[in-house]
């Protein structure tokens, strides 16, 4: 078992290009693991000890990873509908003449809009926010800006 040392630079090689296409650290941190074992060859460890450093150096740079800023998931981004940074009428005001059954249709930007009432909302404010599309249909809150004026 002369080759066990190339073995685990080749192996630490290969996961690092694997990293490269794949983009999460993780397989980076399991070639720390190899690198570690590659090391310990150097320094004479047996093989049993080699692939338990390999294992425990890697285990322990992924519980690392994941406990960081750069493994967590990242917070459940807003979905579509309702982000201002994908539709640029979240935050808009607008007004609605009259509303039947908490819908109704109003105009908004030089166009004809289904509006909806969101749940709990009342149906006699002067001007309404709209926090979500869905589909063709504007869902609006009371504003909460026209109250404190």
């Amino acid at each position: 078992m002369t080759h066990v040392g190339l073995f685990w630079w080749i192996g630490a090689g290969i996961l690092i290009v694997l990293e490269l296409m794949h983009g999460t650290f993780y397989l980076l941190m399991v070639a720390l693991g190899f690198i570690a074992a590659a090391l310990a060859r150097l320094a004479g460890a047996d093989l049993t000890l080699q692939f338990g450093i390999a294992a425990v150096v890697a285990l322990t740079a992924v519980l690392v990873l994941r406990k960081s800023r750069y493994g967590r998931k990242t917070k459940r981004r807003a979905e579509a509908a309702r982000n201002p940074d994908v539709n640029i009428d979240i935050g808009s005001t607008l007004t609605v003449p009259s509303w039947h059954d908490g819908r109704a249709r109003t105009s908004y930007r030089g166009a004809s809009w289904e509006v909806e009432l969101a749940p709990g909302e009342p149906e006699d404010a002067n001007i309404y926010e709209i926090t979500a599309l869905r589909g063709n249909c504007l869902v609006v809150v009371a504003s909460r800006h026209a109250a404190r004026t």
